[in-house]
C-alpha cells in the first residue's frame, strides 16, 4: 500500500511527550496530534532525543531569522524612511547628551561655588540655604543623567527591533495583496469554467446548417469577451439559451462594444410613444455583455452601507427603486379578490398571498435598481385597464426612504414607506427593508399591516449570484384581531425541504388556526382549510392529511416570464412597461431620468457619466440646504427643512409610527399639467 503525507507540525512550536515505554506523542497544542510507537524503549528514546535536538535547532534558527530580518523583503522606500527616523532619533539623543555634559559641567562649577560659600563666615540661615541649593543641584544632575540613559536605551531598542517590525508590516502587506490576487484569480477561473460549460452545453444543439445564424453570432460575441469575464451579469442564465433568428431587435457590433446604440435617444422616445398609444411594450433593448472586474470595486466596500457606495451602472438594471416598489402591484388582482370576500379570514389568506407574490420577481433579478434622487417620483396610472393608480416619491436620501400610495376603484388602498438598509459582508449582501405596509379595504374597513423580510444576495465575489428571502412576516387585521404568520425558510444545502419554501397559519383573535398556507415565494401559494376533528380524548385535533388535501385551493401562481427575458434583465411583463415613456408625467418622474434611459438603450459609458453628473448636482443641493440651515441658526431665523412634495410626514393612527402619508393633489396637477411646484432634479 502506498503511503502519503498526513500533514505537518512545525518543530519550533511542537510539544514532544513520552506516553509509555514505546509510545510518544507530538502535538502543536490541540489542532494536530500524532501518536507514534517505536519498536523498543531504546528506539523510542533515540527518536525523542533526535526530535528534541531538531526542535532546539529550529527554535534557534527562528530566533536568528527574526533578529537578522529579511532585508530583501523590505521595500527601498520603507528602508529609507526607517533610516531617516533612526538618524533623527540619534541626532536628538546626541543633542540631549551635549546638554547633559553642559549641565554636568555647570553643575560641578555651581557645587564648587556653593562649597566655597560654606567655608565663609556667614549667618546660620545662609549656610542652611546654601546646603539646600547644593542638594537640589546634585539631584538635578542625577535626574538629567537618568533621562539621557533612558533615551539611549530607547534608541537602542528602536534600532534592535525596527527590522523585525518592518518585516512584520511588509509581511502583512504581502499577505493582503496575495489574498486579493488569489480571490481575483479564483473568480476568473470560475467564470472561465462556467463559460466553458455553457459553450459545451449550447454548441451540441447547433445544427450544421445553422452556422451563420444569429444564435451563433451571439455565442461568438460572448466568446470574444476579455479574461475578466462578464462579472456584471447578475442573473442566473439557463443552461441552454435559444435566440430566434427573427428577433424584433438585433444588436450590432457597436452595441456590444458600448460605443453607441442603433436607436438614438429621441428616436427611442418617439418609438416608445407610438408603442404606448397602441399597446404596452413587450421588450426593451437587450442587455450588452460588458466585462467588469467586480472584485476591484467591491473589495473596498466590505462593511459599508450599499446606498453610500458609488456604483457604475454596470451593476444596475434600467429601473429605479421607485419602479421596483411599484412592481409589488403586479398581482393586484389578489387584492381585488380579497375586497370581494365576506369572511375576514378568507380575505387575510388573499392578503398573505399578495404579500408573498411581491417577492416572485426577485428570484432572477440580482441586478441593483437605481437609487432615486431626492424628490424623484414615479406614477403608474392603470385606472382604465386594471382599476388602480399608484404614486411613489423619494422622501429621504440618507437614509434612503420611499413613500408609496396606490388606490383602486375595486375597493382597496395600499400605502407604505420603505427605508432600505444594506450591508456588504464580503460573501453576501444583506438588504433589510424597514417600515410598515398598510392595506385598507373600503367596504369593511379592515386595516392590515405587515413588514418585509430580509433579502440576501449570495456569491458576491465567486460563483453564480443567487437570491434568498428569510425571516417571518406577521400580517395583522387591526379591526378584527385576525393574524397570519408567514415563515420564509432560508435555503440550506443540507435540507431536504423545497427551496424557497413559505409556510403560514391564519388564526382568529383566540389563536385558533383556520387556514394553513404552503408554497414557495417564487412559484405559487396554496391554502388548506382546517376542519377540526374530535381527538382521542374528546378535544379538537387537526384534520388528517387526505382530508386536508381535499380542501386545497391555489391562491396565487407566478406568471411566466416574457420570451427572451434572460436578455432583458429577467423583467416581468409589468417591469418591461414601467420605463416606457408616457406623456404628461411630472418632470421628476423616473422615466425622464437620463442616465437610466441611456443605460436601457445600451449606452452605458454615457450613462455612467450622466449618473456622476446627477449625483454631483444632488450633492451640491444638499450642501446648499445645509449652509442655509447653518445660516438660519446663526441668525436666529426659522428654517424649514426639506419636505416631500406629495407626501406628509405624520404619525400613523394605527401603528403610531412617524411615516409619510399621501397628502393628495398629484393627479389633479397632472390633469391641469401644473408642475410649477416640482423641483429641477434632472
Amino acid at each position: 500500500m502506498r503511503h502519503t503525507c498526513r500533514g505537518t507540525i512545525n518543530l519550533a512550536t511542537a510539544n514532544i511527550t513520552v506516553e509509555d515505554s514505546c509510545n510518544f506523542i507530538i502535538s502543536n497544542g490541540g489542532a494536530q496530534t500524532y501518536h507514534l510507537k517505536a519498536s523498543s524503549e531504546v528506539e523510542r528514546q533515540r527518536w525523542v532525543t533526535a526530535l528534541e535536538l531538531a526542535k532546539a535547532k529550529a527554535v534557534k534558527m527562528l530566533a536568528e531569522s527574526d533578529e537578522s530580518g529579511d532585508e530583501e523583503s523590505v521595500s527601498q522606500t520603507d528602508k529609507t524612511e526607517l533610516q531617516n527616523t533612526l538618524r533623527t532619533l540619534s541626532s536628538k539623543v546626541e543633542d540631549l547628551s551635549t546638554c547633559n555634559d553642559l549641565i554636568a559641567k555647570h553643575g560641578t562649577a555651581l557645587q564648587r561655588s556653593l562649597s566655597e560659600l560654606e567655608t565663609l563666615r556667614l549667618p546660620a540661615e545662609s549656610n542652611e540655604k546654601i546646603k539646600q541649593v547644593n542638594e537640589r543641584a546634585t539631584l538635578f544632575r542625577i535626574t538629567s543623567n537618568a533621562m539621557i540613559n533612558a533615551c539611549r536605551d530607547f534608541l537602542l531598542l528602536a534600532q534592535t527591533h525596527s527590522k523585525k517590525w518592518q518585516k512584520s508590516l511588509q509581511y502583512e502587506r504581502d499577505q493582503r495583496i496575495r489574498l486579493e490576487e488569489t480571490l481575483e484569480q479564483l473568480a476568473k477561473q470560475h467564470n472561465h469554467l462556467e463559460r466553458a460549460f455553457r459553450g459545451a452545453t449550447v454548441l451540441p444543439a447547433n445544427t450544421p446548417g445553422s452556422a451563420g445564424s444569429g444564435k451563433d453570432q451571439c455565442c461568438s460575441g460572448k466568446g470574444d469577451m476579455s479574461d475578466e469575464d462578464d462579472e456584471n451579469e447578475f442573473f442566473d442564465a439557463p443552461e441552454i439559451i435559444t435566440m430566434p433568428e427573427n428577433l424584433g431587435h438585433k444588436r450590432t457590433g457597436s452595441n456590444i462594444s458600448g460605443a453607441s446604440s442603433d436607436i438614438s435617444l429621441d428616436e427611442q422616445y418617439k418609438h416608445q410613444l407610438e408603442e404606448t398609444k397602441k399597446e404596452k411594450r413587450t421588450r426593451i433593448p437587450y442587455k450588452p455583455n460588458y466585462s467588469l472586474n467586480l472584485w476591484s470595486i467591491m473589495k473596498n466596500c466590505i462593511g459599508k452601507e450599499l446606498s453610500k457606495i458609488p456604483m457604475p451602472v454596470n451593476f444596475n438594471e434600467p429601473l429605479s427603486m421607485l419602479q421596483r416598489l411599484t412592481e409589488d402591484l403586479e398581482y393586484h388582482e389578489l387584492l381585488d379578490r380579497a375586497a370581494k370576500c365576506e369572511n375576514s379570514l378568507e380575505q387575510l389568506c388573499y392578503v398573505a398571498a399578495f404579500t408573498v407574490s411581491s417577492y416572485s420577481t426577485t428570484v432572477f433579478r440580482t441586478s441593483k435598481p437605481f437609487n432615486p434622487l431626492l424628490g424623484e417620483t414615479f406614477e403608474l396610472d392603470r385606472l382604465e385597464e386594471n382599476g388602480y393608480r399608484s404614486l411613489c416619491e423619494q422622501v429621504s436620501h440618507h437614509p434612503p426612504a420611499a413613500a408609496h400610495h396606490a388606490e383602486s376603484k375595486n375597493g382597496w388602498t395600499l400605502r407604505q414607506e420603505i427605508k432600505i438598509t444594506s450591508k456588504f459582508r464580503g460573501k453576501y449582501l444583506s438588504i433589510m427593508p424597514l417600515g410598515s405596509i398598510h392595506c385598507i379595504f373600503h367596504a369593511t374597513g379592515h386595516h392590515y399591516t405587515w413588514k418585509k423580510v430580509t433579502t440576501t444576495v449570495h456569491n458576491i465575489i465567486v460563483g453564480k449570484l443567487w437570491i434568498d428571502q428569510s425571516g417571518e412576516i406577521d400580517i395583522v387585521n387591526h379591526k378584527t384581531g385576525d393574524k397570519c404568520n408567514l415563515k420564509f425558510v432560508p435555503y440550506s444545502y443540507f435540507s431536504r425541504d423545497v427551496a424557497r419554501k413559505v409556510t403560514g397559519e391564519v388564526t382568529d383573535p383566540s389563536g385558533k388556526v383556520h387556514f394553513v398556507l404552503l408554497g414557495t415565494w417564487d412559484e405559487k401559494m396554496d391554502c388548506f382549510k382546517v376542519q377540526p376533528v374530535t381527538g382521542e380524548n374528546g378535544g379538537d385535533a387537526r384534520q388528517r392529511g387526505h382530508e386536508a388535501e381535499e380542501s386545497r385551493a391555489m391562491l396565487w401562481k407566478r406568471n411566466p416570464l416574457p420570451k427572451n427575458a434572460e436578455n432583458m434583465y429577467y423583467f416581468s411583463e409589468l417591469a418591461l412597461t414601467l420605463n416606457a415613456w408616457e406623456a404628461g408625467t411630472a418632470p421628476t418622474d423616473s422615466r425622464l431620468r437620463p442616465d437610466q434611459r441611456l443605460m436601457e438603450n445600451g449606452r452605458w459609458d454615457e450613462a455612467n457619466a450622466e449618473k456622476q453628473r446627477l449625483e454631483e448636482k444632488q450633492r451640491l443641493s444638499r450642501k446648499k440646504r445645509e449652509a442655509e440651515a447653518v445660516k438660519a441658526t446663526e441668525d436666529g431665523t426659522p428654517y424649514d427643512p426639506y419636505k416631500a412634495l406629495w407626501f406628509e410626514r405624520k404619525q400613523d393612527p394605527v401603528t403610531k409610527e412617524l411615516t409619510h402619508i399621501y397628502r393628495g393633489g398629484y393627479w389633479e396637477c397632472k390633469e391641469k399639467q401644473d408642475w410649477n411646484s416640482c423641483p429641477d432634479i434632472f
